[in-house]
């Protein structure tokens, strides 16, 4: 049985944490102790509705507040397919952690409130999910009970957001229309929407094609771990264990090794303990080579007739995620896989603006929650692919060297 790993997304009260409470409650996905536990919360509501909320808001904070505001995740299943949800925070302030929850999801849910239609978070969270490339985009128009399930309005954010999207030109966008409070479209096909002829969201989700389209022809392991027991029975044992982030692996192939760029051929291949004639994304897997080489972790090791770029000087599209702004000649940590080296931003080439998606040259630092293309100048060269050809290896983390703290999330071009 598959696995779709999806993340909700939209505005503050866009109804992102009932909507999963719904999905869990309808699909019988709950404990008998939980939904005790949620009605006994619920008697506090003024209106005595089972709040299906609680289900993700589990911190107290949060729930005192209405809000959510860490990435919350849940994990469910149907006789179809096993689901891995990550509930993330509306407000602005949070679209860090939104990035977070988004970074390995296979598909997308928008929520638009049928009251207010495309907001400012909308366009947010839909140009990230541009960024990062997700494959499948649901957009969920919730809460139309309140809008006396009125088509016309349902038909106008519809059309607003295909007009949006003309700037963005997501992957595949499917519409839905939902009221999460009541469950109408969600797991049983709505009386009050009648004239909604396509599927319910969890019939959508149950069927939805994801199937990934692993890059065959670009093989990378990142070096985790250097396996050297030493014991008598393995004393020349040299392993380089890692995850295959993308390609395939043969016994026999001829790689090389970045940064050092030397050539080897690969002598064994052991997957669980065992030894194989191939190994590939997404095996974790030792590789021995015929011959010794200074190899440490962060180093890569890639097939010859797929090569990466190997330069000091990056192109990045990056997401600022600390209070503390990005700005001109800023030092920085950066990672990618395994890898991490030092770097300075050398230049801002411009914010964008997430309203009219519009290019804003002439700026010298970057916010919180600002987006930005920039360029870096690493004190090693490191080899990597364009996201766009290849995420796995085309992604990176800023990490500020004093505190150790992740403070932004880029893309390289």
């Amino acid at each position: 049985m598959d696995i779709l790993r999806f993340i909700t997304a939209g505005n503050v009260d866009d109804g992102k944490s009932t909507l999963i409470g719904r999905l869990l409650y309808d699909s019988k996905s709950i404990l008998i102790d939980q939904i005790e536990a949620i009605e006994k919360a619920s008697k506090f509501k003024d209106n005595g509705v089972l709040d299906l909320a609680l289900i993700t808001d589990g911190l107290r904070a949060e729930r005192e507040q209405g809000i959510t505001i860490d990435v919350a995740y849940k994990y469910f299943s149907t006789p179809k397919r096993k689901f891995i949800i990550a509930d993330a925070p509306g407000h602005i302030q949070y679209t860090r952690n939104m990035i977070t929850g988004a970074s390995n999801s296979q598909l997308i849910i928008l929520l638009v409130d049928a009251r207010t239609g495309i907001t400012e978070q909308t366009k947010r969270h839909t140009f990230i999910a541009s960024l990062l490339k997700i494959p499948k985009i649901v957009v969920a128009v919730n809460k139309l009970d309140l809008v006396n399930f009125d088509e016309s309005i349902y038909k106008s954010i519809e059309n607003e957001f295909k007009e949006l999207n003309k700037k963005l030109n997501l992957n595949e966008v499917t519409f839905i229309p939902i009221s999460a409070l009541n469950g109408d479209n969600i797991v049983d096909a709505s009386e009050n929407m009648s004239w909604y002829k396509g599927p319910t969201l969890l019939d959508f989700l149950e069927t939805v094609n994801i199937q990934e389209n692993e890059n065959l022809e670009a093989s990378r392991l990142p070096i985790q771990y250097i396996i050297r027991p030493q014991t008598t029975e393995l004393h020349d044992y040299r392993g380089y264990a890692g995850k295959i982030t993308s390609g395939i692996f043969k016994k026999g192939d001829k790689i090389k090794i970045y940064p050092s760029e030397i050539e080897a051929t690969i002598s064994s291949i052991e997957v669980n303990l065992k030894e194989v004639d191939e190994a590939f994304a997404p095996q974790s897997a030792v590789i021995q080579l015929n011959k010794d080489i200074d190899i440490s972790r962060g180093d890569l090791i890639v097939n010859l007739d797929k090569q990466p770029k190997f330069t000091n000087e990056l192109e990045v599209q990056v997401c600022w995620m600390h209070q503390k702004a990005l700005q001109i000649g800023s030092k920085y940590l950066i990672q990618n896989q395994t890898n991490r080296v030092k770097a300075v931003v050398k230049s801002i080439e411009y914010l964008v603006d997430i309203n009219t998606f519009e290019k804003q040259f002439e700026t010298s630092e970057v916010q919180l929650n600002q987006i930005a293309k920039i360029k870096l100048k690493t004190a090693t060269p490191i080899a990597y692919d364009i996201f766009s050809e290849l995420q796995a290896q085309g992604g990176i983390i800023f990490i500020d060297e004093t505190s150790n703290v992740t403070v932004g999330a880029g893309i390289l071009d």
